[in-house]
């Protein structure tokens, strides 16, 4: 009887042991990926580019324009509503002005945002960016300043920060 004690139990063991299953071979899986769309500043940007109305004579009474040189240069996703802001510079008492590095003296300026000079751009206002070339766009940056004719000689500045969104 002793034996039938260890074969039952054996058997007992023996079906208590996981059977092999047959394995699976082949299971799928998901691939996705959201594209979103934006700009790109080539090349970093840190500095967008200069107005520079030039060098005139302290008793000039001319009305000078620029426009935006040595620009950034952005690539935004075909479609992008691409919008720009420009604050009121570090002289903005009552408009833009540029200061005399060596003195108090400043120097009224307006900013436009077309190159007829009939689209004013105010402080901190937004306006769209049109482009026809969604690689290589330009911001429409174009300055006007009159000279008054008696403002002491020397170099006038101001630095604007620009704020771009989409």
């Amino acid at each position: 009887m002793a034996g039938h004690g260890c074969a039952v139990l054996l058997l007992v063991c023996a079906s208590s042991l996981p059977l092999p299953l047959a394995a699976v071979t082949s299971s799928s899986f998901q691939v996705s990926a959201s594209i979103v769309a934006g700009c790109l500043v080539v090349g970093g940007g840190s500095n967008y580019g200069n107005l520079n109305y030039g060098s005139y004579s302290a008793l000039s009474t001319s009305t000078v324009s620029t426009s935006l040189t040595s620009g950034v240069q952005l690539q935004c996703t075909p479609g992008v509503t691409l919008n720009m802001s420009v604050d009121g510079g570090q002289n903005n008492s009552s408009g833009r002005h540029m200061k005399l590095g060596s003195g108090s003296a400043q120097l009224a300026y307006q900013l436009f945002s077309d190159a007829g000079l009939s689209q004013s751009l105010g402080i901190s206002q937004s306006v769209s960016v049109a482009y026809s070339n969604a690689n290589n766009i330009s911001l429409p940056l174009y300055g006007r300043v009159v000279l008054p004719g008696n403002q002491p000689a020397g170099t006038y500045s101001d630095v604007l920060q620009v704020q771009l969104s989409w």
